[in-house]
């Protein structure tokens, strides 16, 4: 059952550093189209369109990365965290769906449970 609490947490460590890596490439395409269309007005609102992106892609991709450690690491804390953030990638069909239901039946384990429980 060790691995399946360390593939878990490699898993949201990944996920939300590649939503990040996703955020920061979509946010310089948003400022070259701007840069690229010559438009004052358009490279504004593309600009701001961009920083409120990234702001937000790092604040939903930074809890992964803290639950994946905080479980590599067996904190009780960061299995519930990371059962909630499963919860919510369900909806993020199909790649979050599948770690999202992993995740969940991982983590629900009593053998799992009980290796948090120990602390």
């Amino acid at each position: 059952m060790e691995k399946h609490i360390n593939v878990v947490a490699a898993l949201h460590i990944g996920m939300s550093i590649l939503g990040i890596l996703l955020g920061f490439f979509l946010c310089v395409m948003l400022i070259f189209v701007g840069d690229f269309s010559n438009d004052q007005q358009a490279q504004f609102v593309l600009s701001i369109l961009a920083k409120v992106l990234i702001v937000f892609i790092l604040l939903v991709s930074i809890p992964g990365i803290i639950a994946g450690i905080g479980l590599f690491r067996r904190k009780e804390w960061a299995r519930v965290l990371t059962l909630v953030i499963s919860v919510i990638d369900l909806i993020h069909f199909p790649v979050g769906t599948a770690v999202g239901v992993y995740s969940v039946w991982a983590l629900v384990q009593p053998e799992i449970v009980a290796q948090f429980k120990k602390d």
